[in-house]
């Protein structure tokens, strides 16, 4: 391409002449980049020459490109020589590797051959090596195999001549060295002699065999087994040197030698082999094994188990006994059901009899058969040996347990939650437990420990629905008696309640244990039915029960503080003091009450849970004397928050009360939140209540505040407890009804405004001062008392209150009849208590 260079005019700009005087127009070729892929020569001529008078630099410009060209074809023939030249140089040294790698080949096949020529040198120099050494070792194993032939030949001489003469301690050892000795010529039976000596090793040991066995047969029938006993045990040792089969045969005619008789006697006769005199049985078979400990155990090796052998064919046999037993007398009742008492005694002596054979033979028996421990897992020898045949039966000793639990039930009702021979210094309240509760759960163990021996399929999941079955009665019909009726559950002590708390949680700890324990024995497909959780629950029920009758104590010793609270002219108030004088007397009442209880109760979570309960059911009090209180003046609600304040500290140590703690408690911050969180809500009814009614929006906007609810009853129900009548309550709630979509995030029903209903309620107080709400919800106020959630039943239930007193004595009457001229006309609002309030200053 052409350039133009550095101070010579673009040939390209038309403004420009590129043949002006001292300009020189210059091709260069050195670094100059491609031309682009659209150049269009034509064009570039065209723009040099774009007029006639531009016609005049034509021979410059040709110069300069032939100049330019010649300058590219030296450039050219340059790269054409470079490149020559390396091509060659490339050729060189691939010529030259080939020359190097034929070499390399050659000497490779050189060293192949010379490794090859070296290895045939050296095999036949070893050749004769390796013969003499396999010329040895042959000479070796012939002189070794003679030997032994020769030890053979000599030892099946002597072992011939000692079974002639009865001689069992040599042949046992002889016997054991000839078929040692055998077994090395196994290989080589192919040879005659060695085929014959076989033979004839085989032919003494059958005889060798038959002998013994005449040996201890003639012992036995004639009564010489004392007198022969050394020879027998002799005769043992030659039946292990002959192998298992021998000592199976030994075994084998021994137990049914020993077992004939038995056989006899029971199978031949109905009425000894009858279930009552199943005794017998189990008593013959226990003089035999004394027999045999005492005359026969010296003969047979211990590692036989002779005995354990004997046992295992005593069971098999009395066991198929069994079987036709059962099934001859159901067939002769005509189908009915057996004497089910007869079949228990017969299983349970079945049972210990089993035990007493797992005794007698485990290395590691078990303590007892009703405990439930870690052992009852271990494989058993004799385990349903014999009761295995009464399975089939089983149903009728499930029922039986059924009918005895049910007789046990009725005594565990009635009896005292405290023994009555207890001393002062054994009963400790915090850990103390109903008796009966430990004995239904040994009942259960010990029926489990039976059941599971027997079968662990359909009857052992019959057992368990009894099991829960009578878990239930248990909580409902033996702990939950002594909580009701309320008026028995009153009359009992703090620590005996606490032995009905006790109970139901060690009943609910030891029923997930023992749901735990069935599924880990019962067979798999069953497993999924146990479920123990609707009886888990059932005790937690009762220790709601418990929690709520222990908190009833607390809002009855409460009450003359509400009722004190309620008699306070909150509507009159005229300015905000120390806490009230109701405050002092609820305090002491709450912590000398709440102490007496947190004493007896032993674990931290029902602490909490009690503590939980006074919270909720103080605040419910609270609530309820405050809708019996309305009228309620802005700042009587002022008043009304600080002593709140006052009793949420308090509430907040109770959890903390103990009579005998040596160390400070604190308190946890979950059960601080509870507090927190439950009076929030009563504060936020407050902090509305002490605002003023006017004007207006200040009660609507704290509403929409604090309790933050978009539902208009239960703001009228705010209205009702500040005292504004009726007809002016259409304003306020039209006022509400325009302000309440300027506020986010409003609940459509608050929960404590949903609790409070002002209605037709009414408290009537009785004789002894103690206000009952009536009408209304209805229902019994101690029963609704729970958490902040249930606060509406309870509210519901009857705790709006009109304060009226007709003729009560003292100064309660008195009190009364001056508020009914002043503050309990529900229909007045702010001002017109302020105008009649003037009008008596001006008449003084």
């Amino acid at each position: 391409m052409l350039t133009i260079e550095k101070g010579l005019p673009d040939p390209l700009d038309a403004r420009t002449s590129p043949f002006s005087s001292g300009h020189q127009l210059v091709l260069s070729s050195a670094n100059t980049p491609p031309p682009p892929a659209d150049y269009d020569p034509i064009d570039h001529l065209n723009t040099l020459f774009s007029h006639p008078s531009t016609l005049a630099s034509v021979s410059p410009i040709a110069r300069s490109l032939d100049s330019h060209l010649d300058s590219l074809d030296a450039e050219i023939a340059d790269l054409v020589t470079t490149q020559s030249a390396t091509n060659a140089n490339s050729l060189a040294r691939i010529s030259a590797a080939r020359t190097d790698l034929s070499e390399l080949f050659d000497n490779i096949d050189t060293v192949r051959e010379r490794a090859m020529k070296t290895e045939e040198a050296i095999t036949a120099m070893t050749a004769d090596i390796k013969k003499l050494d396999s010329t040895k070792r042959n000479l070796t194993l012939s002189m070794t195999m003679l030997k032994r032939l020769q030890m053979l030949t000599t030892a099946f001489e002597q072992l011939k001549a000692n079974t002639r003469m009865r001689q069992y301690r040599e042949c046992s050892s002889l016997l054991a060295a000839v078929l040692e000795l055998m077994a090395h010529f196994r290989s080589y039976r192919s040879i005659s002699q060695i085929a014959t000596l076989s033979r004839n090793v085989a032919d003494l040991k059958a005889e060798l065999l038959e002998q013994v066995c005449e040996d201890f047969e003639m012992a036995f029938v004639k009564n010489e087994v004392a007198l022969r006993k050394v020879m027998l045990m002799e005769a043992c040792h030659v039946i292990d040197a002959l192998g298992d089969t021998a000592k199976q045969r030994i075994v084998n005619w021994y137990c049914n030698t020993q077992l004939r008789e038995y056989r006899q006697v029971f199978r031949g006769n109905d009425e000894a082999g009858s279930l009552d005199n199943i005794s017998r049985r189990y008593a013959w078979f226990k003089r035999m094994l004394k027999v045999y400990d005492e005359e026969h155990a010296g003969i047979f090796p211990p590692s036989w188990k002779v005995n354990e052998v004997l046992a295992n064919n005593y069971c098999d046999g009395t066991k198929d006994d069994f079987k036709g037993i059962l099934q001859r007398a159901v067939r002769k009742e005509g189908g009915q059901s057996l004497d089910v008492n007869l079949l228990l005694s017969a299983l349970q002596e079945t049972l210990d009899f089993e035990l007493y054979l797992e005794r007698r033979f485990s290395a590691d028996a078990r303590i007892s058969i009703g405990t439930m421990s870690s052992d009852d897992d271990r494989l058993t020898t004799f385990g349903k040996a014999i009761s295995e045949a009464f399975e089939p039966y089983l149903s009728l000793w499930v029922d039986a347990q059924d009918k005895a639990l049910s007789q046990m039930i009725p005594k565990y009702r009635n009896q005292p939650l405290r023994p009555p021979d207890s001393s002062d210094e054994d009963f400790n309240p915090s850990s103390s437990v109903l008796p009966s509760s430990i004995e239904l759960f040994h009942f259960y163990r010990r029926i489990f420990a039976q059941c599971a021996k027997l079968s662990t399929g359909s009857k052992l999941l019959d057992l368990s629905k009894i099991f829960a079955k009578y878990l239930d009665v248990f909580a409902d019909s033996v702990l939950s008696s002594y909580l009701t009726p309320p008026d028995r559950a009153s009359s009992l002590k703090a620590e005996e309640i606490a032995i009905v708390l006790n109970t139901a949680d060690y009943c609910h700890t030891t029923t997930s244990q023992l749901e735990e324990k069935i599924k880990s024995r019962i067979d798999k497909p069953l497993d999924e039915k146990i479920d123990f959780e609707s009886q888990s629950d059932n005790f937690l029920a009762v220790v709601n029960k418990v929690t709520a009758t222990l908190a009833r104590r607390i809002e009855i010793a409460l009450e003359p503080a509400w009722r004190e609270m309620r008699n306070c002219p909150w509507a009159r108030m005229e300015s905000v003091g120390d806490q009230s004088g109701y405050v002092g007397v609820l305090l002491e009442k709450l912590k000398s009450s709440a102490s007496e209880v947190m004493d007896v109760i032993g674990k931290d979570v029902w602490r909490r849970a009690f503590c939980d309960r006074v919270v909720d059911t103080v605040v419910a009090g609270f609530l309820t004397s405050l809708v019996a209180c309305r009228p309620i003046g802005g700042v009587g609600a002022e008043q009304m928050l600080l002593d709140a304040y006052v009793i949420k500290k308090a509430l907040e140590e109770i959890i903390t009360l103990r009579k005998h703690s040596e160390e400070p408690i604190q308190p946890p911050q979950t059960y601080l939140k509870h507090v927190t969180r439950t009076f929030a809500k009563l504060d936020s009814l407050l902090k509305t209540l002490q605002v003023s009614t006017s004007p207006s929006e200040g009660i609507v906007q704290a509403y929409l505040i604090h309790i933050a609810d978009s539902n208009p009853a239960n703001f009228k129900k705010v209205l009702d407890l500040k005292g504004i009548r009726k007809v002016e309550q259409p304003t306020f709630v039209e006022l509400f009804k325009v302000h309440v979509p300027a506020y986010d995030g409003l609940v459509e029903n608050s929960s404590v405004m949903a609790g409070i209903s002002i209605g037709n309620l009414t408290t009537v107080v009785s004789a002894g001062g103690t206000g009952t709400p009536t009408g209304g919800g209805g229902g019994e106020r101690g029963s609704t008392i729970g958490g902040f959630e249930n606060l509406s039943a309870v509210l519901a239930a009857g705790v709006d209150t009109l304060r009226q007193e007709g003729e009560n004595a003292g100064g309660l009457g008195r009190l009364f009849r001056r508020d009914v001229s002043g503050g309990l006309r529900f229909g007045r609002g702010e001002k017109e208590k302020e105008k009649e309030k003037e009008g008596g200053q001006t008449a003084g």
